[in-house]
């Protein structure tokens, strides 16, 4: 199992996804959030074909899924998801993500 904890900023729900491998083809993906947005995707993850997850964005069941339940466009959950499919499956390996900002320069 791949599990990640992702802190996304000023919502302050902490989200911890959970990706495992049921077979060659099939992964599980959970979500436990306070987010009502991102915890109504957990119904459509629950058995996938990752191949259907980890395809060109436009394609992609993840994208296409976040997309019609959460209204943040930046919200960094969905990318979350697809790095813990890929290490789960071999694809990657586990290494965080840094979004970073700079100190504000002054006006």
């Amino acid at each position: 199992m791949t599990r990640i904890v992702v802190e996304p900023g000023i919502c302050d729900f902490t989200t911890v996804v959970k990706v495992t491998k049921l077979s060659a083809r099939r992964v599980r993906v959970v979500i436990n959030t306070d987010c009502d947005m991102v915890s109504e995707m957990n119904s459509k993850l629950k058995e996938l074909n990752w191949r259907d997850a980890l395809g060109h964005q436009g394609d992609s069941f993840i994208h296409k899924t976040s997309a019609r339940h959460i209204k943040h466009a930046a919200c960094p959950i969905p990318v979350a998801i697809l790095k813990a499919i890929e290490v789960e499956v071999g694809a990657a390996a586990p290494k965080d993500v840094v979004i970073h900002f700079e100190a504000k320069r002054p006006p």
